[in-house]
């Protein structure tokens, strides 16, 4: 309980030895995870924003222009890039943290790289741990980039105070198919590279669509390589989050639900789960449905 107690402390005081050190202890489950998460002061006044769009929109760039933006100003932030898993050794496989370098020696900036264990919306359960972890530290704006995937995005929103969708110019065509869920979990629309041709007529139709919406969503126009347009999105995060009091406790038990989803599962070892599979899948008469009877 000492070495809990000595962590946390430093995780309060911003250490990034002690938070990286916590991360992987919950990452990985390790023995001390369980009385790490119980005892975490969680300070809910750090805003959480999730990034989130296509592969291709320049989430990453776009990431690493807003840390510029507020590392400038003195202000600390932490990264969860969230990268998809492998399925051959359940690990990250796009290794964000290396498009992030520029970032790696400011004392300011704390990057971690996490996988999505099989989460379809880009958003596992050791990733919402993992932000509360970085919620319980003295960072100024935490942020979360996810896999995009569409419609199972939805599981950001009940991670992130505000979620920002990464767009691009060449997604005009696609526009009109974008999944109703993205649309209604997005506090805001970015569109990225927006020096390409058709920029401007697609933020103006995005505009339109987005016009009826309550509360209003605002659509931004950056070219984050060149650092352009990324101080009014910035303006716009620093503004104060007002919550809807009807929608938040059902983004909190959605989030409660796949904790307890989790942790109802835990006993599973997936990579036992790969041996004995490998070895029932070679049976003439292999059924699916009887081999996981043995696992329930």
């Amino acid at each position: 309980m000492d070495k809990i107690n000595a962590l946390l402390e430093g995780i309060k005081q911003g250490n990034f030895i002690n938070i990286a050190r916590a991360l992987t202890i919950v990452e990985n489950s390790l023995s001390e995870s369980e009385a790490l998460l119980r005892m975490l002061k969680v300070q809910r006044n750090i805003p959480v924003i999730g990034i989130t769009g296509p592969p291709g929109a320049g989430k990453s760039t776009l990431v690493n222009a807003i840390t510029a933006h507020y590392a400038a100003a003195n202000k600390r932030v932490a990264i969860l890039a969230v990268d998809p898993t492998s399925p051959f050794n359940f690990g990250s496989l796009l290794g964000d943290r290396i498009r992030m370098a520029q970032q790696f020696n400011n004392p300011n900036v704390f990057i971690r790289s996490v996988a999505t264990r099989g989460a379809l919306g880009g958003i596992s359960t050791k990733t919402m741990e993992m932000v509360d972890v970085l919620s319980a530290s003295n960072f100024d704006i935490i942020m979360v980039e996810t896999v995009g995937v569409g419609q199972s995005e939805l599981e950001i929103a009940g991670l992130a105070e505000r979620t920002i969708v990464v767009l691009v110019p060449e997604s005009g065509d696609e526009i009109q198919n974008i999944k109703s869920g993205l649309m209604e979990i997005a506090q805001a629309f970015v569109v990225n590279k927006s020096d390409r041709e058709g920029a401007d007529l697609f933020a103006n139709n995005l505009t339109k669509m987005l016009r009826q919406a309550e509360p209003a969503v605002p659509v931004f126009k950056t070219i984050a390589n060149k650092n352009q347009g990324v101080a009014e999105l910035c303006a716009w995060m620093d503004r104060p989050v007002h919550y809807d009091n009807f929608r938040k406790p059902y983004l909190l038990a959605e989030k409660a639900f796949k904790l307890l989803q989790f942790y109802r599962s835990q006993d599973i070892d997936r990579k036992q789960l790969l041996a004995d599979i490998k070895v029932a899948a070679e049976e003439k008469n292999f059924n699916i449905y009887r081999f996981i009877d043995a696992w329930r």
